[in-house]
């Protein structure tokens, strides 16, 4: 009878071991699912998305942040070019939530431009947004058109030469006061007496020099008496 009591005693300290380690095993399975399921809803990548958008000419880069817990996430915009980063746009936080929270960063980008989206939130999260984010085809301010270049206009053949310069109809000169008006009393000079004419003498001018003359004469006659009549009178007294 003690063997027997002996034996029952072991099994049943074998059946409690054995269900206390049955219980530390699923313990720690669920605390390890626990754990995950944490860890999936505090924060994940898929969480975030990136948008290349257009406000009026310009153009804006926004990232939106569906964490229902609301999670600090900072945001890291870079401009890439072959896969290196050309040029850091910016850097925010954000905090998520259900119905989604959305950041933007202003980047005037290029059509067909790729953009590097970092993500960085506690303990969580710690990567890029996949697959990277390329922007439209299409800038958001259009390049206005130059008008084409206009030819230059042909000249238009005028309907008759002009004339050279010494051949141009000029206004003759207006004649002077002295060739346009004759003196009074005097007829023109014929053609034949060219000298008299370039000299302004006409046929009178013989006739005027002799009576001149004969004037000279009587006066000095006359001079010449009445001196000598005043002698006489002089001697007379």
């Amino acid at each position: 009878m003690a063997v027997l009591s002996v034996s029952r005693r072991t099994a049943s300290r074998r059946t409690v071991a054995r269900s206390v380690r049955i219980l530390g095993v699923v313990s720690a399975s669920a605390a390890l699912a626990l754990g995950a399921a944490g860890n999936a809803l505090a924060c994940n990548i898929t969480e975030f998305s990136a948008e290349a958008k257009c406000d009026g000419d310009k153009g804006v880069i926004t990232v939106t942040d569906v964490d229902p817990t609301g999670v600090p996430a900072t945001i890291t915009v870079y401009l890439e070019n072959n896969g290196a980063d050309v040029k850091k746009v910016g850097e925010q936080v954000v905090k998520g939530s259900r119905e989604g929270t959305t950041i933007a960063f202003a980047e005037n980008w290029k059509p067909n431009a790729e953009y590097r989206i970092h993500v960085k939130a506690a303990q969580y999260v710690d990567e890029d947004i996949k697959p990277s984010l390329v922007t439209p085809a299409t800038a958001c301010k259009k390049d206005e058109e130059k008008p084409p270049a206009t030819p230059p206009a042909t000249p238009t053949p005028s309907a008759s030469p002009s004339k050279p310069a010494e051949e141009t109809d000029t206004p003759a000169p207006s004649p002077s006061e002295s060739e346009s008006t004759a003196p009074a009393g005097n007829a023109p000079a014929p053609a034949g007496d060219s000298n008299l004419a370039e000299t302004g003498a006409d046929s009178n001018t013989g006739i005027i020099a002799g009576i001149a003359a004969a004037l000279v004469v009587v006066g000095g006659g006359a001079v010449f008496f009445g001196m000598r009549r005043r002698g006489a009178n002089s001697s007379d007294s």
